[in-house]
């Protein structure tokens, strides 16, 4: 009767595999690297756990590279596991992006005062400003120069992912500005509460220092609850007042890519490929193979690009932000329960946190050492211009 019976289950497991041979049916392309994103996350909310000192968000990232690297893990990150990692660190970091505007109320704001809120408003501008000239004065490749200083001056890796979003960035870039700011953010928790008093600081001041020089939420809340429950509730109001400026940061660099595109369809330099074409003519013949593809072929993949970069420009001010501030106008009616914003708070978490497991896997150490030493630099640059400047602004506003 067992030996039927298994014989029955085999012939109905032979007809589900060959049903969905027939049918085409194959899980989604995204659902084994979701999978391992998932259980990154659990990985990372473990380490936290153990070891509360470690904010997820870091152990994230950091699991993130480790899977990237590791001889077991590296063949799935890099192969099966790659589409639904690139999901994560984009679409669910959006998703992320979205709640983080319930942390934040119009009337919290406005408590801080208004001399607070035009110091952090000329933080993060110097910071901005200085860190993009100097990092591409530096030849760094890419968008690395713009994401490096949208991390420091704004929210760190939350802000990289949404500035990446309206510049179409390079995987790779996004992937190195994160690790730089997460190691910069996550030495500052240890750091930081060593120059308190040196620097002369009270706890409210040094809690409104770390929240406009430490770059996430919650190497924030690590680094300014060493001084105290005073320290950690400026802290945290300073820092998302920094939140509240990723808004019009990713409107206004979203306007710079279409008008940047507009200008390039005006003189023709990838609407129509005459650019391209006159580049490719100048190519040498060891691509033979190339230059002997046919004319139309050629044109159609002028024309497809041409499309591609039609559809691919951003809106004017992307969904995502819409959607941030939706949630900071929600949060500023106090109609929201505290069950429902914890909910809220825990889900942000969860979703950032998977969206920076998959971009830590993306992170390749070979070839991030031939460019290290200077996106090193940068970093540390950036990390002394943010909390010169800030210190500067607390001194002033104290």
């Amino acid at each position: 009767m067992t030996l039927t019976a298994a014989r029955g289950r085999a012939r109905q497991a032979r007809k589900s595999r060959q049903a969905r041979q027939a049918t085409g049916w194959r899980p989604p392309a995204t659902a084994y690297g979701l999978g391992l994103a998932a259980a990154g996350v659990a990985a990372a909310w473990t380490v936290h756990r153990l070891f509360p000192a470690v904010p997820l968000l870091t152990a994230a990232v950091v699991l993130g590279i480790v899977a990237a690297h590791l001889p077991g893990a590296r063949g799935l990150v890099r192969g099966v596991c790659r589409a639904g990692l690139s999901f994560a660190g984009k679409r669910l970091m959006r998703l992320g992006i979205v709640l983080l505007g319930l942390k934040l109320s119009l009337d919290d704001v406005l408590g801080l005062g208004w001399a607070t809120v035009a110091m952090v408003l000329g933080v993060v501008a110097a910071t901005f400003c200085g860190t993009w000239w100097l990092g591409r004065r530096m030849g760094l490749r890419g968008d690395q120069p713009l994401l490096i200083a949208t991390g420091y001056s704004i929210c760190g890796a939350s802000a990289i992912g949404a500035v990446s979003e309206v510049s179409d960035s390079d995987e790779r870039d996004v992937a190195t500005s994160v690790a730089l700011v997460t190691l910069c953010g996550t030495l500052a928790i240890a750091v930081l509460p060593l120059l308190q008093h040196p620097l002369g600081l009270d706890d409210a001041a040094f809690g409104r220092w770390v929240g406009a020089s430490v770059h996430d939420v919650g190497q924030v809340v690590a680094t300014a609850q060493t001084a105290g429950p005073a320290a950690l509730g400026d802290a945290v109001l300073v820092k998302l007042v920094r939140v509240a400026l990723l808004a019009p940061l990713v409107a206004a660099l979203a306007t710079a890519v279409r008008v940047r595109a507009r200008g390039a369809r005006a003189t023709g330099t990838e609407a129509d490929g005459s650019e391209a074409e006159g580049t490719r003519a100048t190519e040498p013949r060891a691509e033979g193979a190339r230059a002997t593809e046919p004319r139309a072929v050629g044109a159609r993949a002028v024309g497809a690009r041409a499309e591609g970069a039609t559809r691919r420009r951003p809106p004017l001010v992307p969904l995502f932000v819409l959607g941030f501030l939706a949630m900071t106008a929600l949060r500023s009616t106090g109609i929201l329960a505290t069950a429902a914003l914890d909910a809220a708070a825990t889900a942000q978490e969860l979703l950032l946190a998977a969206a920076l497991f998959g971009l830590g896997s993306a992170v390749h150490l070979p070839s991030l050492s031939r460019t290290g030493a200077r996106v090193a630099a940068l970093g540390l640059c950036a990390w002394v211009v943010i909390a010169g400047a800030s210190y500067g602004g607390v001194l002033l506003t104290t």
